[in-house]
């Protein structure tokens, strides 16, 4: 492994995959005489984004059922409006998931893909940044210059002036010891004028950085002399065109979703509506700060987001409600005829618990029953049910003049009932 890959656990394993497949595009394109690693960036957008494509359809159609079940929750959230005590709170819980029972779905339905995408996100980030890294072919012509300035006195220091010129928060000074792998990190964020002064600083290596520069500059000029390494930043230059764009499509896409209706008890439009300005802003920002490559990934992706939603809504315009509702439904039925609950089950059992055991703490005279008495108080003697007849039998060895006074009494009834049977009001 390449000592300049990410090493952050799941992030660093996902950009290791990514890597593989980003080597694999520049390979292709290697092999009909192509070398930009800015077209990579593109294709490797759009596979991934049909890759998941199912998970947006799912996604889509919980929006859509979302739209039907909605009313029915607000009217819920209307009821419970001013009760804020935990017996409300509970009880519209489970009035919701009883809604969402309904339609056969949970709150979590439309979270798969974000969750999904973010961590993507950021490998790609970690792929971005260091493409020789993960790119052998890329890193070879790197290793060119690194070999030819290997031993040369002044070289670091030269790295790092010129590094400090280009004031970019992603090149860090060098040790005078530091790996081939760690110069090379810092080379990538050369553009041409720091190459032609790497080459002056270092006479003795000028030919070779001056022909692996060109053949750099080559694979990642993009468009329009962008270069994916390079981070647009706040002065005005050709390189705020993919910011730019990255804003727009990313607002373009927003408003081709569809849009829960205006609601005061609906948060989630509300929500929506910010977010609808919020993005493309975040977008805008995001690009100006982060290197043209991932810029170009951004505006990639929001572009095919918002054609593919087009032709996504035009799919669920047609779909029957119904069908979807019975499908999800039956997907329901067979989860949980396998034992596995929703998250608001889960939650809600969570809870429960939670007060239960509260419950017990602050009002030990809820534990009503002598049966319930045996079970808490013979449970580290007799098994975990302490009420079984297979777990009498362990109690004949009990030293009572261990047990408390509740204890005792759990000993004796379970006694009884082991000699007399199970017994409900004072009959067998």
């Amino acid at each position: 492994m390449l000592l300049t890959q990410s090493t952050t656990p799941i992030i660093g394993w996902i950009a290791t995959l990514l890597g593989y497949v980003m080597e694999f595009i520049f390979y292709c394109l290697n092999f009909i005489g192509i070398q930009n690693i800015g077209l990579c960036i593109i294709i490797f957008t759009i596979i991934v984004r049909l890759l998941m494509l199912p998970l947006t359809i799912k996604q889509q159609k919980f929006a859509k059922i979302s739209q039907v079940m909605q009313p029915e929750i607000n009217k819920i959230q209307r009821k419970y409006r001013n009760k804020t005590d935990q017996a409300s709170m509970m009880k519209q819980n489970e009035e919701i998931q009883k809604v969402y029972e309904k339609y056969g779905t949970n709150p979590t339905g439309g979270c798969l893909q974000l969750v999904i995408q973010m961590p993507i996100f950021l490998a790609l980030y970690q792929v971005i940044r260091k493409i020789p890294a993960y790119i052998p072919q890329v890193k070879a012509v790197y290793m060119q210059v690194v070999t030819a300035i290997a031993g040369q006195a002044g070289a670091i220091d030269a790295i790092n002036k010129i590094g400090k010129g280009l004031k970019s928060s992603y090149v860090t000074s060098l040790a005078s010891d530091a790996t081939k792998n760690q110069i090379i990190d810092t080379l990538n964020y050369f553009n041409a004028d720091a190459w032609h002064k790497l080459a002056k600083a270092i006479p003795s290596a000028a030919d070779v950085i001056n022909t692996s520069s060109t053949h750099i500059i080559g694979m990642n000029d993009f468009f329009a002399g962008i270069n994916v390494s390079q981070t647009p930043g706040f002065h005005p230059s050709i390189y705020w065109l993919i910011p730019i764009l990255a804003a727009l499509f990313q607002y373009l896409s927003a408003k081709t979703m569809k849009q829960p209706e205006l609601d005061g008890n609906n948060p989630a439009a509300g929500m929506t509506k910010s977010m609808t300005v919020m993005m493309p802003l975040m977008s805008l920002y995001f690009c100006l700060v982060t290197p043209a490559g991932l810029g170009i990934y951004w505006v990639t992706s929001a572009l095919f987001q918002c054609l593919q939603q087009v032709i996504i809504n035009k799919y669920m315009d047609n779909a029957d409600i119904d069908a979807l509702v019975a499908k999800n439904k039956e997907k329901a039925a067979k989860k949980k005829a396998k034992g596995q609950k929703t998250f608001m089950e889960r939650l809600m059992d969570t809870s429960a618990k939670a007060d239960a055991a509260k419950e017990e703490i602050e009002n030990p005279s809820a534990r009503k029953t002598i049966k319930q008495i045996a079970s808490i108080n013979t449970k580290k003697i007799a098994g975990p049910e302490g009420t079984g007849a297979e777990d009498y039998a362990n109690l004949d060895s009990v030293d009572i003049s261990k047990l408390g006074e509740i204890g005792k009494k759990a000993y004796l009834v379970s006694q009884y009932e082991k000699e007399h049977g199970h017994t409900r009001g004072g009959k067998k």
